[in-house]
């Protein structure tokens, strides 16, 4: 009898590491080996069900519930590039969006070995058991001397055109490697200007030189009109976030390439950058010619959309032509923090005291109010040990320190405290309050670097002089706001007050008149702290 001897011909998996990515398997499909204990909170993943190809493919299993992080078996399956791959939280990995990638993968689970029948002799001898495992590489740390959060805004316009663009990539490019981004030192994001704003990705995204060209290198030409002005508003309001990467106490820049002139009006974007503590920077290339300037909205648009109009915050390029001689002293630029003149801003830079009435007129229930009053314009800074830091003092006829400029760090905690505030009842004695507070609560604050302000919360006339230690306060550089209600005199109001006495003094008739005055006087603060940098 002759018998069929059959082969069992294993294909085995390709062990590859934590950080392997798709595109880095360069087959259609493919039987890979994910290692165990792989750090979660680490990956870098794209999509949901399907992934950008610079995902980690052992992420992107674990994501999808192919395998445990106990690591395994995991077949891997190209696919075209798709636009808008979306953000989900899945078995401990949170996936993020990207708007788009030239190349995608999907995941199923893998088998330990595939078996292929032929007729040919068995062999005895072991399966190959594949490369051994490498060690799982470690993240760059980067320039620790040059931390910054830095969006390249760069001209997706028809101005610009395809050949143009590609060349402005490449500049980018070569200033992102020679920043020398890693985990504790630049981390970057790209945003591209056009007809309408479109993020490409944030500084979260990509934390390596390596990953941070390649998508540079995959983001598409837009085109439309360069609708810089827009496009600057957007990424000031929308892109330094703390859930797209933004770093507490680090310096927030924006480099924006203006190639010819705006197509919108970009001063304004200016101011809002400037508000929300964005460094902006503006490279400008082939600045218009003569003939030209009568199409350009403003002539000056550069002065008037950088951080400060002292020199160091704009650069000129002739072209898009020889411009690795402009990298160097692009990224010198932006790693001298001590320049950054607008990482200050009002909401990160000021102590704000509130003096709170808690005469017997007012009651528990208006009292209330008040307090309620006083949370709403706290709880809009950010309060932290670097940050804004605030402070309340209660008064009648005595004064009571509920808590000082140093006693919380967190807004969470001055809010409940806020919220907890015991009703006084008593006297008013408002100027004997002003000097009180001057000398307690901001006299330990001499030396802060943040802009001081008081708000004085009132019903009623003071039984003591308001105006000299209103006076006194501002000589030692306090803004007064004074915020009266019901009873309150309007000669006291204004003697409190700062100049103009008609923008720092606010009046209700009603306690619940108060809720209207907040935005007031946020934006008189803001206004105020941006008119002292100047």
């Amino acid at each position: 009898m002759t018998f069929c001897k059959v082969k069992h011909l294993f294909t085995v998996p390709i062990a590859i590491t934590c950080f392997t990515r798709g595109l880095d398997i360069r087959k259609e499909k493919a039987d890979v080996l994910c290692p165990g204990g792989c750090p979660l909170e680490e990956f870098s993943v794209f999509g949901n069900i399907v992934y950008a190809s610079v995902s980690s493919i052992c992420g992107a299993a674990i994501h999808r519930g192919v395998i445990s992080n106990s690591g395994g078996p995991v077949r891997i399956y190209s696919l075209p590039g798709r636009e808008n791959y979306s953000s989900v939280v899945a078995n401990g990995i949170q996936s993020q969006t990207l708007s788009r990638w030239s190349a995608s993968f999907t995941v199923t689970k893998g088998k330990s070995g595939t078996q292929e029948a032929t007729g040919q002799a068995v062999s005895t001898a072991r399966p190959a058991i594949g490369k051994r495992l490498k060690k799982t590489p470690e993240k760059k740390t980067g320039n620790k001397d040059c931390k910054a959060d830095i969006a390249f805004l760069i001209d997706g316009s028809f101005n610009i055109g395809q050949r143009r663009f590609n060349l402005q990539k490449n500049f980018v490019g070569k200033v992102a490697l020679m920043l020398g981004i890693g985990t504790e030192g630049p981390h970057v994001g790209l945003v591209q200007a056009s007809e309408h704003p479109q993020i490409e990705f944030y500084l979260k995204n990509f934390t390596s030189a390596k990953d941070v060209l390649f998508a540079i290198k995959e983001v598409g030409f837009r085109g439309g009109n360069s609708n810089t002005g827009k496009a600057l508003k957007h990424t000031a309001q929308k892109f330094f976030t703390e859930d797209t990467g933004v770093r507490k106490g680090i310096p927030k820049v924006v480099v924006v390439f203006i190639d010819g002139w705006p197509s919108d009006d970009i001063e304004e974007a200016g101011i809002v950058a400037r508000e929300f503590g964005v460094n902006v920077f503006i490279v400008s290339v082939a600045k218009p010619i003569p003939e030209e300037l009568g199409m350009v909205q403003d002539v000056a648009f550069v002065d008037k959309a950088v951080c400060r109009n002292n020199g160091f915050f704009s650069y000129h390029m002739p072209n898009w032509f020889g411009t690795t001689k402009y990298v160097k002293p692009l990224v010198q630029k932006l790693c001298t923090h001590e320049q950054m003149m607008c990482s200050k801003t009002c909401y990160n830079s000021v102590n704000i005291a509130f003096l709170v009435d808690g005469s017997s007129s007012i009651g528990e229930s208006n009292f209330r109010l008040m307090l309620e009053f006083v949370s709403n314009i706290a709880k809009t800074f950010e309060i932290s040990d670097i940050g804004a830091k605030i402070a309340a003092v209660q008064f009648t006829y005595d004064q009571r320190t509920e808590f000082s400029f140093t006693d919380y760090s967190t807004k969470e905690n001055v809010l409940a405290v806020i919220r907890n505030i015991r009703y006084m009842s008593g006297g008013t004695a408002t100027g004997d309050a002003i000097s009180f507070t001057v000398r307690n609560v901001f006299g330990p604050m001499r030396d802060s670097p943040n802009k001081n302000f008081l708000v004085v919360v009132t019903d009623g006339q003071s039984y003591d002089d308001v105006r000299g230690p209103a006076a006194a306060a501002h000589d030692t550089g306090i803004t007064i706001f004074s915020v009266g209600v019901a009873w309150a005199p309007l000669d006291d109001l204004k003697d409190m007050a700062s100049k103009p006495k008609e923008s720092h003094a606010f009046f209700t008739r009603e306690f619940t008149g108060l809720e209207p005055i907040v935005s007031d006087v946020i934006r008189g603060i803001c206004r105020d702290f941006l008119e002292s940098q100047q």
